[in-house]
């Protein structure tokens, strides 16, 4: 899910057969952003400025190498931006139907998403 911060709304959807991580389920979808766009992203997408330079990932901590005052407080900016990603996750997955294992058709799956992101931007 490609998602608007500014005003929480749903941009794109990205969809694949099966388990497919989050990272690589971007770099199929292909989706083109802008250049000078700016795109927030969680941890999960380390790489990601090499596909888009604009980007802003937080900064991981390791066993030996702990993360400084500095870091720490721009992880916690970061995550602020990150706020309305994840309301709007919430808000999707207030639909059972995505919020747990999907039973239905699996063609019939990207509508009835697009549906509900629909239902969710109104």
């Amino acid at each position: 899910m490609l998602i608007n911060p500014e005003i929480g709304e749903i941009v794109s959807l990205a969809f694949a057969k099966g388990k497919v991580r989050d990272f690589q389920l971007f770099k199929n979808s292909k989706m083109h952003l802008k250049p000078g766009a700016q795109l927030t992203a969680d941890s999960v997408y380390q790489g990601i400025t090499k596909l888009h330079a604009n980007s802003v990932l937080p900064k991981k901590s390791t066993k030996n190498c702990p993360l400084s005052k500095q870091d720490r407080k721009k992880n916690r900016n970061i995550s602020r931006k990150r706020i309305a990603v994840e309301r709007a996750i919430a808000l999707v997955k207030r639909f059972i139907i995505l919020s747990e294992c999907y039973r239905n058709q699996r063609k019939r799956f990207s509508l009835r998403f697009s549906l509900i992101a629909g239902i969710c931007n109104f």
